[in-house]
């Protein structure tokens, strides 16, 4: 397995020594430290295949995580903090990152999360879906929801609300009036629209681009915890 390189942003010296170490056991060698985003942002030259960054409990911290994306646009960028907000996720969403991670998981979680973030995935928490349908995080503008549903079928809309409530393909099939055989063709299809590999991932991408915010007030799923591309600790 090659080793990806890591820029590390942290407030705690010790706290980066430690982390360092521990991901060189999992094939990423950190390369570059920064006490803060704006130290990052001064140095454009440094190249990394990975930002890990705890932006501080500074009400404005995460304000400077868009200007460190826009500066590094093709590099994913993981929030990796120790609480969980609704409006600082709010901010970090709208900046692009990658994977808003935390720091009581545990070292094999991060190692697994980080991963799947170098594969493309998006790394959220395991409370995220709670957020949403507490209505905590906002969807998206109207504008981009538009555009994320560019290629969605009437009928993958429907089934994507269905997925919000938690309702199982023989559930889908008869509110539908289609057969269960159709909704998975459906399903298949809508899956790799929105880049999702299961109904889970679907249902969150759904609740966080608008679909069925006036339909629902409360939802669960049949796929156990609400996660985007992570193993929780």
């Amino acid at each position: 397995m090659s080793t990806q390189t890591v820029m590390l942003i942290d407030a705690n010296k010790l706290f980066r020594e430690g982390l360092s170490r521990l991901l060189l056991d999992v094939s990423f060698q950190v390369t570059a430290e920064f006490a803060s985003v704006d130290e990052a942002i001064g140095e454009p030259a440094v190249q990394a295949d990975l930002v890990l960054v705890d932006p501080g409990e500074d009400a404005t911290a995460l304000t400077r995580i868009g200007p460190l994306r826009q500066q590094r646009p093709d590099t994913p960028l993981v929030i990796l903090t120790g609480s969980l907000d609704a409006r600082r996720l709010t901010q970090a969403l709208e900046a692009g990152i990658s994977g808003y991670l935390m720091k009581d998981m545990s070292a094999d979680a991060l190692a697994q999360s980080l991963r799947l973030v170098m594969m493309g995935e998006k790394v959220f928490p395991t409370h995220l879906a709670e957020l949403l349908l507490s209505g905590q995080v906002q969807p998206q503008p109207a504008t981009e929801i538009t555009a994320l549903r560019k290629g969605l079928s009437q009928r993958e809309t429907q089934i994507l609300r269905c997925l919000i409530d938690g309702d199982s393909n023989k559930i889908i099939a008869s509110s539908l009036g289609i057969t269960e055989a159709t909704v998975k063709v459906h399903l298949k299809s809508l899956l790799r629209k929105i880049n999702a590999v299961n109904r889970t991932q679907a249902a969150i991408w759904a609740m966080n681009n608008g679909l069925g915010q006036a339909e629902v007030t409360q939802a669960a799923n049949s796929d156990g915890p609400a996660t985007i591309g992570v193993a929780t600790a």
